[in-house]
């Protein structure tokens, strides 16, 4: 595993952000002009109209595909985040925090991150924010 910092923690899996999505969208591309054809022809109308439909529920899926297993992860997270936070303060996290900025701050280390706690709500900084202010960063090399 490789170390990880503010630049470095985004997490890009070619196989679906580059080749996936990419013959998606060419095939979306395809379709659409396959089907501007059909209707100037006149010609396959209905096949074209089902090769979009398709094309459409695919990419709809793939969305699904990578958004459901995000959310169960961010819920996790939370989860853990508010267990660490009680083991080390002895309280569970602030209601007030977002699950964005605790997914940010999952990557402060223990002595930073019940201050940065704190400074999240009172200043309610984004999470990238959260991100730029952790000194000591704590990788996390298992998010999807």
């Amino acid at each position: 595993m490789t170390n990880q910092d503010y630049k470095t923690h985004v997490r890009m899996h070619p196989l679906y952000h580059y080749v996936l999505l990419g013959l998606l969208l060419v095939t979306l591309v395809v379709s659409i002009i396959n089907m501007v054809r059909s209707l100037n022809s006149g010609d396959n109308v209905l096949q074209s109209i089902l090769l979009l439909l398709m094309v459409a529920s695919i990419i709809i899926i793939a969305i699904l595909v990578r958004l459901y297993p995000m959310k169960s992860q961010d819920r996790a997270i939370r989860a853990e985040e508010n267990l660490r936070h009680f083991v080390l303060t002895g309280k569970l996290l602030d209601p007030d925090l977002s699950s964005g900025q605790i997914i940010a701050l999952r990557f402060a280390d223990e002595k930073e991150f019940p201050t940065l706690c704190e400074r999240a709500v009172k200043e309610n900084l984004k999470p990238n924010e959260i991100k730029k202010a952790i000194v000591t960063w704590k990788a996390d090399n298992h998010r999807v």
